[in-house]
Formats: structure tokens, C-alpha cells, sequence
């Protein structure tokens, strides 16, 4: 066992002190105890590239790509809003798709872990209804900036938090409550889930350089250090595709 994880097993939760107190945990959880929403299983993904961004359609929210959509090199995250170890792998992430913007794209897709983190699918929901008012990444950001604030509040209070934030972003709040209850929100939140099954995902953050998958070494490089290994990782992928990676600081 990864002693820098966060493990739910036999129906009990343990977590090292030691990466309490660097915020890096990454949060595990076995699959088959997880509980997610019943129409994951009527997700169909087989036909679908999960190293690919999935484009927007009339009915259906696509990927919502930063940096550079048309790169061949794609980064991607599979995270759950309330993980500490996704909030304290966000700063570096954050760091490294602007450093990188021009020459990858930047991919967030959502793994809720709900057995033990009772309001990610709310948050979930409530980015995927910004991004329906071009809001995505601003409502990600503030998440994550806040999520000591949320993450352990009562469910029968976290409309009001999360409400408030989308004030804060100055969405139309009238839409925006709309759209949380909508399908399309519902239906993306669910397919990245069914994404991260065909993947291979039990634990937050899992980040993938197209259909590769970051060792848990290279991921925890993200909240233990600089992250400077899942940088070599994308240098190496852009050299391979004939692009020249950006100059680090």
C-alpha cells in the first residue's frame, strides 16, 4: 500500500499524518465501492478516444480545452473538487498549463469520489453549469481556491456557498439554475466518470500525457515538489510530436 494515499477499503478510511500535513494526499477509493449516479451505466464511451478532447455537440457539453485545443499532446486530469490531494496538486497544475499553453491542451475531467466526499458531484455540477456561461475554469478555480470553505459543509447549506460563487462570477443566475438541473450537465459529468473507468482511474488526482498515465510518483511530484517530473513527461511528448517545449524559469 502507497503510504501517501488516501485509502477506503473494507468499508474504513485511513489517511497518513504525513501527508495531512502537506495537503498531498491522493485520494483512493476502490472502484466497486464507489457510489455514483445509476445512469453511469448507461453511458456508452466505447467509441470514444479518452486521450482525445471530446467536441461540444447540440446536445452534449464537450471537453472545454485550455491552452492549445489543436496541440497532439493533451494533459489530462481526472479530479474530484473536494480531494485535498487534487487542491494541493491545483497550484502546480495551475503553474504548468500556463506555462505550457501554447504548446498542449489542458483537460479537467470529473471523478467524484462519493463515498467519501458527499459534495463533489454538487461541485461537479455547479462548474459544468459555469462553463455553460463560458465560466468553466473560473468556477474551477474558485473551488478548489476555497474548498476548505465547502468541502465539510453540510449538503442543506451548500447551494447557498455555491450560489454565491456564481454571483461572484456574475452569471445569470436564472440560467444557471436551469442548467444545474440540466441533462447536458448531468450526462458530461457522467461521461468523464465512464471516461475514467475505461481508464483505468481509482484515485484523484490521476493525470494521463494523452493515453499515458502518470506514475503515482510523477503525480505526487505535483504536491510534494515543483512538479518538475510531470514536466520532463510533457517535454518529452512534445519533442516526440516536433514541438519545441517552452523555457522553464
Amino acid at each position: 500500500m502507497n503510504s501517501n494515499k488516501c485509502n477506503l477499503r473494507e468499508g474504513y478510511y485511513t489517511m497518513t499524518p504525513i501527508r495531512w500535513t502537506i495537503f498531498g494526499a491522493i485520494c483512493v477509493v476502490v472502484l466497486g465501492a464507489l457510489i455514483f449516479f445509476s445512469r453511469d451505466d448507461s453511458v456508452d464511451v466505447t467509441n470514444l478516444d479518452a486521450s482525445k478532447a471530446v467536441s461540444q455537440t447540440e446536445n452534449e457539453i464537450g471537453d472545454i480545452v485550455y491552452g492549445n485545443a489543436s496541440s497532439k499532446v493533451l494533459l489530462i486530469e481526472y479530479g474530484d473538487f473536494q480531494c485535498p490531494g487534487c487542491a494541493a496538486a491545483y497550484p502546480q497544475l495551475s503553474q504548468i498549463k500556463e506555462m505550457y499553453k501554447d504548446q498542449i491542451g489542458f483537460v479537467f475531467r470529473h471523478f467524484p469520489l462519493t463515498t467519501i466526499h458527499p459534495n463533489a458531484l454538487a461541485a461537479a455540477t455547479v462548474a459544468e453549469a459555469a462553463g455553460l456561461q463560458g465560466k468553466f475554469w473560473e468556477m474551477h478555480d474558485k473551488l478548489y481556491e476555497n474548498q476548505t470553505s465547502w468541502s465539510d459543509i453540510d449538503p442543506s447549506k451548500r447551494e447557498d456557498v455555491f450560489t454565491g460563487y456564481a454571483k461572484e462570477l456574475s452569471l445569470d443566475m436564472d440560467k444557471f439554475t436551469e442548467d444545474l438541473a440540466s441533462s447536458k450537465v448531468t450526462n458530461k459529468v457522467a461521461r468523464d466518470r465512464a471516461f475514467g473507468n475505461k481508464v483505468g482511474v481509482s484515485s484523484t488526482p490521476t493525470v494521463f500525457i494523452n493515453d499515458t498515465k502518470l506514475t503515482d510518483e510523477e503525480t505526487s511530484d505535483l504536491t510534494g515538489s515543483n512538479g518538475e517530473k510531470v514536466m520532463d513527461k510533457l517535454d518529452a511528448a512534445l519533442k516526440a510530436n516536433n514541438i519545441e517545449p517552452p523555457k522553464r524559469p
